[in-house]
């Protein structure tokens, strides 16, 4: 059974050469909730990110994910329940692999299908998850021939094929042109929308990036928890001014929302 709290940073720091990426961090995300993570380059929200995804450990404080503690817990038997998509990932896939086979090597967190044995459940499933996110066109395709776009929801497909039971996204829609971010956006808000989806957790430092049926959002500043709370309730013009340091206006249409300096 799925613990009420899925993820819980308490008082994280993170520190390099004698400088804070993250002061005394406390970030919680409980079942059935869906996070961003907002703020300017270099605020600290890759490092949380990463904190949260097991690949780093903070320098004080507690991390648990799934009901298991950092530093008390086997990491190794829940890693294949954090789905992870961040930079990089598609450098180390070999390009002439098919769609279908990069799916799939995440049943086992490998990069080459070569190194596992997969079975044609395997496949249907792979099939599956490039279906939920509308490419499954693409499953007989290079993925070095692939758009940018379509490269990104195909991680995000290769990102549910271990069953996660927590998503963490690090800036998807990094890079893409507007039909690859819009495409990739509509693959994330349909998935938000499933009862059956993992809780997902998205880096982002632009609000037209922010899927539909997200429900939560953090603020981070200078390595820092800024505020946080519900989408509807905390983001608006005085926290986002606040947090890029801008005098900004912010508007939704439709779920979506954007934001544009204010001219007077």
């Amino acid at each position: 059974m799925m613990p009420e709290t899925i993820l819980e940073l308490s008082d994280v720091t993170l520190t390099r050469d004698s400088k804070n990426l993250l002061d005394n961090i406390n970030f919680k995300v409980r079942s059935g909730e869906n996070w961003i993570i907002l703020g300017p380059n270099g605020c600290g929200k890759t490092s949380l990110i990463r904190i949260a995804s097991l690949f780093e450990h903070p320098s004080s404080g507690n991390v648990s994910v799934l009901g298991n503690t950092l530093g008390n817990s086997d990491i190794r038997k829940i890693r294949h329940l954090v789905g992870f998509t961040g930079h990089g990932i598609s450098q180390l896939l070999r390009p002439d692999l098919e769609t279908e086979a990069v799916v799939m090597t995440a049943k086992y967190g490998a990069l080459e299908p070569w190194w596992n044995t997969y079975t044609n459940e395997d496949r249907s499933k792979a099939n599956a998850h490039l279906e939920a996110v509308g490419v499954r066109q693409l499953a007989k395709q290079k993925f070095g021939n692939l758009s940018s776009g379509e490269k990104q929801r195909v991680l995000l497909a290769r990102s549910l094929m271990s069953d996660p039971e927590l998503l963490l996204l690090d800036e998807p829609a990094s890079g893409l042109d507007l039909p690859g971010r819009e495409e990739l956006i509509n693959s994330l808000s349909a998935l938000a929308s499933d009862s059956l989806a993992p809780p997902i957790v998205m880096v982002t430092h632009h609000v037209e990036e922010i899927p539909s049926g997200f429900s939560h959002i953090l603020f981070m500043k200078n390595g820092s928890s800024m505020t946080s709370g519900s989408i509807t309730e905390t983001l608006n013009a005085d926290n986002l001014s606040n947090c890029f340091d801008i005098n900004l206006e912010i508007r939704n249409l439709n779920g979506r929302w954007s934001a544009q300096a204010k001219t007077n």
